[in-house]
C-alpha cells in the first residue's frame, strides 16, 4: 500500500530490510529505517507485517525453505549412491550460501534476535536441513561408502564449515563459486570417509 507511485510489496520490503540488516544488524534497524530502504510507507510495512520481528522471521524462514528445497532436490537428482549425494548435497549448499550471502548471514548472526515463537520455527527448519545431512551420511555408513564413527558430528561439521563461506567469501575473488563448492565438497567427503 505505498503512497505517490511508491513500489510496494512483501518483497521489497524484505528486500529493503536485507539490505539494512545486513549494514546495521536488526537491532541497528527501526521500522522506519525500513521503510525508507524499501521505498514504501510505514503504514505498508504494517500492511505486511505486524511487526519488524515478523520481518525478520519472513527473512530467516524464506531462505531456510528455499535452501531445503534445493539441497533435496540435489539429493534426489544425485541417484542412490552416498558419495555422489554427499558431494551434491555440499556443492548446492555452498551455492546458495555463497548466491544468497546476505540472507544467509543475516540468517547466522541474527537468530538471537528471534522471539521465542520465531526461533522454535526456524530451530524446526534448520533440523530438517540437518536431518537430511545426517540421513545421507548414515545411509553412506550404512553401506559402506563412510566410514566416520561420528555421523551426527560430520553431519554438523559438514553444514557449518560451509555456513561459515557467508562471512568471508567474495565472489569477485581469485575462487570462483562453483571452484569452492567443489573443494567444500571433497572437504566433506573426506570427512565422512
Amino acid at each position: 500500500m505505498a503512497t505517490s507511485g511508491r513500489r510496494g510489496g512483501r518483497a521489497v520490503i524484505i528486500e529493503g530490510a536485507v539490505e539494512l540488516f545486513g549494514k546495521v544488524g536488526y537491532h541497528g534497524a527501526s521500522t522506519r529505517d525500513i521503510a525508507a530502504a524499501a521505498d514504501v510507507t510505514v503504514a505498508s510495512i504494517y500492511y505486511h507485517f505486524k511487526s519488524k520481528q515478523q520481518i525478520l522471521q519472513a527473512i530467516m524462514v524464506d531462505i531456510l525453505s528455499e535452501v531445503i528445497e534445493e539441497t533435496r532436490s540435489a539429493v534426489l537428482a544425485a541417484g542412490g549412491d552416498a558419495d555422489r549425494q554427499l558431494s551434491a548435497l555440499v556443492r548446492t549448499w555452498v551455492l546458495f550460501h555463497i548466491r544468497r550471502q546476505r540472507e544467509a548471514l543475516i540468517g547466522a548472526s541474527e537468530i538471537r534476535s528471534l522471539d521465542e515463537e520465531g526461533l522454535a520455527t526456524i530451530v524446526g527448519l534448520r533440523d530438517q536441513q540437518e536431518t537430511l545431512f545426517r540421513a545421507v551420511i548414515d545411509r553412506g555408513v550404512a553401506d559402506g561408502t563412510f566410514g566416520t564413527a561420528h555421523p551426527r558430528e560430520a553431519a554438523r561439521a559438514i553444514i557449518n564449515m560451509s555456513r561459515s563461506i557467508v562471512t568471508w567469501y567474495h565472489a569477485d575473488g581469485p575462487v570462483s563459486p562453483e571452484e569452492m563448492a567443489a573443494t567444500y565438497a571433497d572437504l566433506a567427503l573426506a570427512m565422512a570417509r
